[in-house]
């Protein structure tokens, strides 16, 4: 098979299936060489693993991840790169495609159904209007799932990444904290990409775990809180909290004086800890 990231090619495969770039579906494909063997690499495509591929384009990520993992299964929303995909995945048994749109697809009967004594991951070139949806459902899902490699957006990669406790984070930021550890791989300039986007990429890697998960005592009080905080961001901790809760403010600062908080304390100044301890305080006392 030709190199899939060879302009030339991919116009060959464009013009032989009529196939057109969709907005709407987010679609830019790589076409730089160096790119998808890295995410390949760091997405655990390597013997013992199952990978679930969340889109194909025309398979260059996917022929990475083929030539690596034991079994490599895309789920992809687009029926017109079915039959792309059936010429340039042709040579690899081990890949399979579903057609079918990632947010409606039981993925624990699939990883049970297709991974069988396999670990298993998710490694994806995401399009940018589904990052979150599609990052938070992995995770809230709760699969058993070793790590979630993808290319998002950059300026979402430096969202998810953030540190708590910094003016760069946001409610995604600790929601994805609640379930695992996010970090930031490497980045990509949007001239990687056919056609090339107005932003540019970064590879983020989520490894799940349970570290702060067990430290929270009720799990809907901790996101009602990190909701409400952070859609006022502006207010200070005890005003937004106030208004998303019809708590009485002198309630919250009596709290905030026994957690060790300032009246004046924003939201964005909480660690992922004191997190934990503001919503442990909250729930005993709803």
């Amino acid at each position: 098979m030709k190199e899939l990231t060879n302009i030339s090619v991919i116009k060959e495969l464009l013009a032989k299936y009529g196939f057109s770039f969709s907005k709407g579906l987010g679609q830019n494909f790589l076409i730089n060489p160096s790119v998808c063997p890295k995410i390949a690499e760091y997405g655990l495509a390597k013997e013992g693993f199952g990978i679930i591929e969340i889109g194909t384009g025309f398979g260059t990520l996917s022929r990475e991840l083929a030539k690596n993992a034991e079994k490599v299964v895309a789920v992809e929303i687009d029926q017109r790169l079915i039959p792309v995909l059936d010429e340039t995945m042709s040579d690899f048994e081990n890949f399979k495609v579903i057609n079918a749109d990632i947010m409606e697809t039981d993925l624990a009967k699939l990883i049970d159904d297709e991974f069988k004594g396999l670990k298993t991951a998710v490694c994806a070139n995401l399009p940018y209007y589904i990052t979150s949806p599609v990052i938070m459902m992995l995770l809230e899902s709760e699969l058993p799932l070793e790590a979630i490699t993808v290319m998002v957006q950059k300026e979402a990669a430096d969202r998810l990444c953030a540190e708590m406790g910094t003016r760069a984070c946001g409610a995604v930021t600790a929601a994805v904290r609640f379930y695992g550890e996010a970090q930031m791989l490497f980045k990509v300039s949007r001239g990687s990409f056919m056609p090339a986007p107005n932003v540019d990429s970064a590879v983020i890697q989520i490894c799940p775990n349970n570290h702060y998960k067990k430290m929270v005592n009720d799990k809907t009080m901790f996101f009602k809180i990190i909701k409400g905080a952070f859609s006022q961001r502006r207010k200070t901790l005890a005003n937004s909290l106030s208004s998303a809760l019809s708590l009485n403010k002198e309630l919250l600062y009596d709290i905030f004086e026994r957690l060790g908080h300032s009246k004046n304390v924003r939201c964005e100044q909480l660690t992922m800890e004191q997190w934990t301890e503001l919503s442990n305080a909250l729930s005993e006392i709803e």
